[in-house]
């Protein structure tokens, strides 16, 4: 593969963002254009990385570490735990999950009744108060592009499918279960101790937000100097 550096313009904060666990999408127009227009040649370059350059048929764009290990750190069990709570508590309302997690909101004013009702889960992620819910798991959303805030709507983007889909799958399995009066245990998901020796998430489709430990420049670096390598090879 020809690498013209000339052409990839948005190299450096796609690499950035993406390198953070940030999910690229079109509320995001530039980056989300550049690696539409050139979405081989940036998933050869990270390939080179060791990273899988992920193109979600949705609308968003993500990283997964090749070889990645199952094992998770607490954001992304919140962000998994949160999604679980969510789903249950709309379809208690008669609200769609889906409707509401796919492009849809959730007020700030709904937060205190949400803590009240579902507060031993809640403390399974450290979360007792509203401060705590926001800063921990709702700005962490944000953070990495499930959800954007203004005035105090939280309103959910297309990334919010890595968290719905396991979800979903899980209630399936759940159904089906109960259809065949199986002892099938299909329990929410539990965050698990840092310091337990077992840290694996019981899904098909662990998300791991753990921070990569090389630096963006060294990682970046690397990644080009392969490319070209490969090329001069």
């Amino acid at each position: 593969m020809h690498l013209d550096l000339s052409e990839l313009s948005q190299l450096a904060p796609i690499f950035r963002e993406l390198f953070k666990g940030f999910h690229i999408s079109r509320r995001d127009p530039e980056l989300y254009a550049q690696l539409s227009n050139f979405q081989d040649t940036y998933r050869g370059l990270f390939k080179a990385l060791g990273f899988e350059l992920v193109c979600d048929t949705r609308g968003f764009y993500y990283f997964v570490p090749e070889l990645a290990a199952a094992q998770v750190n607490k954001t992304a069990q919140r962000l998994s735990l949160f999604t679980f709570i969510l789903v249950e508590h709309l379809a208690d309302q008669g609200r769609d999950p889906i409707a509401v997690l796919d492009g849809g909101s959730l007020g700030r004013d709904e937060l205190p009744s949400l803590l009240d009702k579902y507060k031993d889960l809640f403390l399974q992620a450290e979360v007792q108060t509203q401060d705590e819910l926001e800063e921990k798991i709702l700005r962490r959303m944000t953070q990495l592009g499930f959800a954007g805030e203004e005035n105090g709507i939280y309103r959910f983007l297309p990334p919010m499918h890595r968290f719905l889909d396991v979800c979903l799958s899980v209630q399936q399995d759940r159904d089906l279960a109960a259809s065949l009066h199986s002892a099938l245990p299909l329990p929410t998901p539990v965050l698990i101790d840092e310091d337990s020796d077992d840290k694996l998430l019981q899904t098909d489709d662990p998300l791991d937000l753990t921070p990569f430990e090389e630096s963006e420049a060294e990682a970046l670096a690397r990644a080009i100097a392969a490319e070209q390598q490969e090329i001069d090879a």
